[in-house]
């Protein structure tokens, strides 16, 4: 009599070989991009170092520098008046250049997907905090290691398509419905055919066939939806972004934490984005609402921003609390809509399962988005020396402007639940009377 299998084995063997290629995929891409933001998070750890308060720290013996001299331990340029400015500046610089790069190139898995960015953010963060108040050069230099050592590793074992390591491409079998469409489409409604996904689009396997096309950039915009989730993403990556790269001087400077305290503690932002990305996906996925969704936690964010500005830093517990809540709500509907709703514009029904069009759309909307990045951080460095209330103000305008351009999205979305639901309400009464 055969024993039992192992619990290993039969665990391994209950993916098939495809599976665990799709797997190394998902995992290699996810670790890629946790690498990307990890190396660029300790920008923001680091800033609190190069301009200091140096009235504050102790002089250490033989030292020849004068008591009234509050800029001794800052860092040049960093050490004028215009510290703010500058740094700023550096943000600015390093976001305007991934804006550029993004124009020249579903849900609850690319919820779970997308939280790359927030992991990679705590542990640059992390890292970045070890060093930050001795040799704070390492803060950068142990994060581009790990990404250079993740870019060979990903180079070596990345598969690009099935067909490479001899897996059959994902199929996909129409529903009785694909054709039923009798509502405005808005691309990502509930009768937005997200049937006509990557997993339609044809591929060659063996034998060459003609390269689609690309659309035109003129083309993408006409795409019903594609124009509002661009600027709307523009505004909530405003918003991220600037918490990205200013919270823990924010942190530092309001609630007199060290350099690594306000680092760690700008980490639970970035907690709360994991959480917000992935319920978001889960949501629209079960609603089919993903303008309602993104929509929804905007509303919500403005006040939660408002409170964190006046309360905050009341206690370690509200502290914790507040910015937990702002991540998820802040980076709940930037994580949407550069994965799902991408996804979803990019294989609209009109492209015919044009692949190429994916990228065109999906390097438009985050490209645009990439635009209100570089511009967050720059607009804080000029506003936070007028206070830190003004910041807060600017960043709850950005989100009041990114929900209003989602509302003939979400008008459309109700439409069409309404349509649904007396659908369903129509055959139930259909079956009960015969």
């Amino acid at each position: 009599m055969r024993s039992r299998l192992a619990p290993g084995v039969w665990f391994l063997r209950a993916f098939s070989r495809d599976s665990w290629f799709r797997g190394s995929v998902l995992l290699m891409t996810f670790l890629i991009y946790t690498c990307y933001h990890m190396s660029r998070k300790p920008i923001s750890v680091v800033k609190n170092r190069l301009h200091q308060n140096c009235s504050e720290i102790i002089i250490p013996i033989n030292d020849t520098h004068s008591l009234n001299d509050t800029t001794w331990c800052s860092w040049s340029p960093f050490d004028k008046d215009n510290y703010s400015e500058l740094l700023g500046g550096v943000d600015d610089a390093f976001l305007v250049a991934y804006a550029i790069g993004m124009f020249i190139r579903r849900g609850l898995i690319m919820g779970v997907w997308n939280s790359h960015t927030s992991v990679g953010n705590i542990l640059g963060s992390l890292i970045a905090g070890v060093w930050v108040n001795g040799h704070w050069g390492l803060s950068f230099i142990v994060p581009g290691a790990i990404t250079a050592a993740m870019g060979i590793i990903t180079f070596l074992f990345l598969i690009e398509y099935p067909e490479d390591v001899d897996c059959s491409p994902p199929q996909h079998n129409n529903g009785p419905d694909d054709d039923q469409d009798n509502s405005e489409d808005t691309g990502i409604g509930p009768y937005s055919n997200r049937e006509n996904s990557l997993e339609t689009t044809p591929r060659c396997s063996k034998e060459p066939c003609a390269e689609p096309t690309a659309i035109s950039f003129l083309g993408a915009l006409k795409i019903p939806g594609v124009i509002e989730f661009s600027l709307c993403l523009l505004f909530a990556k405003l918003v991220s972004y600037t918490f990205l790269y200013w919270l823990p001087l924010y942190i530092a400077n309001v609630a007199h934490f060290t350099s690594k305290e306000a680092g760690d503690l700008s980490t639970l932002f970035d907690v709360g984005g994991i959480i917000g990305g992935i319920t978001a996906g889960l949501i629209s996925d079960y609603t089919n609402g993903r303008a309602t969704t993104c929509c929804i936690m905007l509303i919500l964010a403005a006040p939660m921003m408002f409170l964190y500005d006046y309360f905050g830093q009341n206690g370690i517990i509200s502290s914790t609390v507040m910015l937990i809540v702002c991540g998820a709500l802040v980076n709940g509907p930037y994580a949407l809509i550069t994965t799902a709703v991408s996804a979803d514009l990019g294989t609209h029904k009109s492209l015919k399962g044009n692949a190429k069009a994916l990228s065109t759309v999906s390097a438009i909307i985050d490209g645009t988005g990439s635009v209100g990045a570089a511009l967050g951080p720059l607009l804080a460095g000029l506003i936070s020396p007028t206070g830190w209330n003004n910041v807060f103000y600017m960043l709850i305008t950005a989100d009041i402007l990114a929900c209003l351009l989602l509302c003939r999205l979400v008008y459309k979305e109700i439409l069409a639940w309404k349509v649904s639901l007396n659908r369903d309400t129509g055959s139930n009464l259909a079956l009960t009377h015969p």
